[in-house]
């Protein structure tokens, strides 16, 4: 029985079997998947140029399977040495065996272990060497028995009252039924489905100095298993700095003892389950009392905090989850936006005492001119600052300007605009010059690290976050990846999610974007490299200085004479690469391996490559069947005709900007029924939050997102999205904006309004305003809660 079980095929199939159903992927791809996976294979590698091999499975299902397979693996090798160790205590019987054998997860086979499982010396392990397990046994199994009468037959030894005897014997028992795993499984599954979260404050709370971004808590309780992960979160926290008290409590329960119907020591409702559950008949029998307080012992001291800690940790690993998945998605959602394209871009990081630092780069992202300019109190250099940008722009024919969003941003921007303007009145053939506010989130990271210092060593510091903010403009994947991900500002909560696990997650964000997006392999700093399928931060470093010595690579072949970069290694990232050579499909994502399959498609056509890249409707006309053959199936010929019919085709779309209003600079000049536009600077579980440029995100609750319900807020919106937004309501005493995205307003408000605003609401202050939209109680709690948890994000 032991052997088959630690029979490493038979494990492996119970894994695999497992994983199939959950995954809905055929048992033979999964086995190969995992091969893979094992091997080194990257997700990317394998999602793209090992279809047939694993019947088309998606990165998503790889990466889930990532996830579960280790589990699955503990779980097995866990359940080995549980069925070792109680078939070396010959406890091992077919209906525990098989028990053991169904365990599904790893608390239901600790729940099975628990009676076996060696202990230290509990007051139930003493009482049974002081010889008190027949008396509990007697008691138990014959309640017309006096337990004052049969307990004085055991006072011997240590055992000096029949207290002590009785004492012992509720000891042994209280253990026996703590630790019956169906009873354990079916109390934490009630607890679970029946208990509330009850959060209060601390009697000191109002001394401590955030307490009023808790006060939405003060008085709070829900379901446990309907609470969202970001109020979870946000209570422990709360909890964490000594402010909220957390109680888990079914609600009947916990209210009769809050409003003194009942003492806090009185019975508790699960102590009748676990009555129920164990088969006890308790009535009038002499012993019952006994058994009962026995019952109440194992409640009270053996399960109840156990189970509730137990529910607790389930619903924070749930919380955890959910948060490093919305993080992941903003992450993924910022590196994925649009790149402003090949155009020379000047980078201003504002600044008021300390100046604003400016840096010019080129198409390529290389630094071509810096300075720093004080057009602001104390030094006021306002023309100066001006001949300065001016000068700049028109030496090196700038054609966007990045602006920081930090401090002074606004004041910035109104230079620029005046800047723009004072251009095209001095050269009006001079190319029109775009403004895009840019995050600069984690760019003072940046500026001080190690890889910053290697990148820029020739600029001061101050400077290099000018240069971090136009390389974010021009290309945001290949600048934010230099960032660590906790730094870009889109997180929920990211300081106090395990640090493993969100490290993990997003990791996987980076590399699926990296190499869906592909590298160019002559110009990508080592920082991108490093994140290409099959490349290390090492072999990055090689290639980097490889390119610097022998000048660019000719051709992907090439890559071979790297240092390290062995064939498998060429394998993994030779697809993700591009090369701008004289062969056009190292430029694409069609593998080497499949240059062979690219030659017979063009002897069918008759053509050479040149002629036939992008031309789709010839390339359409073909039939895919025609070219499948033992080494290439149906989804690489697939792959590879529509590469060449959109060869290098990028995947994050066209560049898109919003532009702020440069009537307002602050929140005092927001008005309700204004319609704006802004950036989505993060979305979490109950709205988005967007930056309209007053150094004030304001909140798009989930209920605002559009006119029927949301579910997803990202289904609507994601981080780094330019939207319009209408202005609902400004609370100036507590900083918070609400917005909304249905930009009609109901017609009683518009009659409010001139003909001139009711299109577009930015300019006339001096006329009515608008009427605030009134907002029922529900929407007020659900608002308040929104801005609590996204000020807690913040700290």
């Amino acid at each position: 029985m032991i052997t088959t079980m630690l029979n490493s095929t038979e494990t492996i199939n119970t894994i695999i079997t497992q994983l199939a159903r959950e995954l809905g992927v055929n048992f033979k791809h999964l086995t190969i998947a995992i091969e893979l996976l094992d091997s080194g294979a990257t997700v990317p590698f394998i999602a793209r140029y090992r279809k047939e091999a694993t019947g088309g499975m998606s990165d998503t299902q790889l990466r889930l399977l990532i996830d579960r397979l280790p589990y699955l693996r503990e779980l097995e090798a866990r359940r080995a040495a549980v069925l070792l160790e109680i078939n070396t205590q010959n406890k091992l019987n077919p209906e525990l065996h098989q028990s053991i054998m169904q365990a599904d997860t790893k608390q239901r086979l600790e729940d099975l272990y628990a009676p076996y499982k060696p202990k230290r010396r509990t007051r139930a392990v003493i009482a049974k060497e002081a010889g008190l397990e027949p008396l509990a046994i007697n008691l138990l199994n014959n309640r017309i028995l006096d337990p004052l009468i049969i307990a004085s037959d055991f006072i011997q030894g240590d055992i000096t009252t029949v207290k002590a005897a009785l004492d012992g014997a509720r000891d042994i028992l209280a253990e026996q039924f703590s630790e019956n795993p169906d009873v354990v499984s079916s109390l934490r599954e009630l607890i679970w489905q029946q208990n509330h979260i009850y959060v209060g404050k601390t009697d000191d709370a109002d001394t401590k100095p955030d307490a009023h971004k808790f006060r939405d808590y003060f008085e709070h309780n829900e379901p446990l298993q309907h609470i969202p992960s970001h109020r979870l979160l946000a209570i422990l926290r709360g909890q964490a700095q000594g402010i909220l008290t957390v109680q888990c409590e079914q609600p009947a329960h916990y209210e009769a003892i809050a409003s003194g119907q009942i003492p806090s020591s009185a019975s508790h409702p699960l102590e009748g389950h676990l009555i129920k559950q164990l088969g006890l008949i308790i009535a009038d029998q002499p012993a019952d009392g006994f058994i009962r307080e026995c019952v109440r012992w194992a409640w009270r001291v053996k399960l109840h905090s156990h189970l509730e800690n137990d529910v607790i940790t389930r619903i924070k690993e749930k919380a955890h989850t959910e948060a490093v998945k919305v993080f992941s998605a903003n992450v993924r959602d910022v590196l994925l936006a649009p790149p402003a394209g090949d155009a020379v871009i000047m980078g201003l990081d504002p600044g008021i005492r300390t100046g604003v630092k400016v840096a010019v780069i080129s198409a390529t992202g290389s630094v071509l001119a810096t300075a720093t300019v004080y057009p602001f109190e104390p030094r006021n250099e306002k023309e100066a600052t001006r001949a300065t940008l001016l000068h700049l722009i028109q030496t090196y024919r700038v054609g966007l300007i990045a602006i920081g969003n930090g401090t002074a941003s606004r004041e910035t921007d109104a230079l620029v605009v005046q800047l723009i303007h004072h251009l095209k009145a001095i050269d009006c053939d001079f190319p029109a010059i775009k403004k895009v506010v840019v995050s600069e989130a984690g760019a003072s990271v940046y500026s001080a690290s190690e890889l910053a210092s290697h990148e820029l060593p020739e600029l001061d510091v101050s400077l290099r976050g000018a240069v971090s903010i136009a390389r974010r403009l021009q290309d945001p994947l290949a600048e934010l990846v230099k960032i660590d991900p906790k730094a870009i500002g889109v997180g929920q909560y990211q300081h106090d999610l395990p640090a493993r696990q969100l490290a993990q997650g997003l990791d996987a964000v980076i590399e699926d974007c990296v190499n869906l997006v592909g590298v160019d392999a002559n110009t990508a700093s080592v920082s991108l490299l490093a994140h290409v399928s099959g490349l290390s931060l090492s072999t990055a470093r090689s290639m980097v200085a490889m390119r610097d010595t022998n000048g660019a690579f000719l051709n992907r072949l090439a890559l071979k004479k790297i240092p390290r970069l062995g064939d498998k290694a060429f394998e993994q990232c030779a697809g993700f690469l591009r090369i701008y050579g004289d062969n056009p499909l190292d430029a694409s994502s069609v593998h080497p391996e499949a240059y062979p399959l690219v030659q017979r498609i063009l002897r069918k056509i008759g053509q050479d490559l040149p002629a036939v890249m992008g031309q789709t409707d010839k390339l359409n006309s073909l039939n895919p069947e025609e070219f499948i053959d033992e080494q290439f199936g149906l989804p690489t010929v697939k792959d590879v005709l529509t590469e060449l019919a959109k060869p290098g085709r990028d995947p994050r779309g066209t560049f898109q900007y919003a532009q702020f209003d440069d009537a307002i600079q602050d929140m005092r000049d927001l008005q309700a029924g204004m319609i704006l536009e802004g950036v989505v600077s993060n979305v979490a579980a109950f709205g988005a939050f967007v930056d309209i440029g007053v150094h004030q995100d304001g909140l798009v609750h989930v209920s605002e997102l559009g006119k029927g319900f949301v579910k997803d807020p990202r289904s609507v919106v994601k981080a780094g999205q330019a939207i319009k937004v209408r202005v609902i309501e400004v609370d100036l005493s507590r900083k918070r904006i609400m917005l909304s995205m249905r930009l009609q307003l109901e017609t009683a408000h518009v009659s409010t309004l001139p003909n001139s605003w009711q299109g577009n609401l930015l300019s006339k202050p001096n006329i009515n305003k608008p009427k605030k939209t009134p907002l029922n109680p529900a929407m007020n709690t659900a608002i308040s809660n929104a801005f609590a948890n996204a000020f807690r994000n913040k700290s």
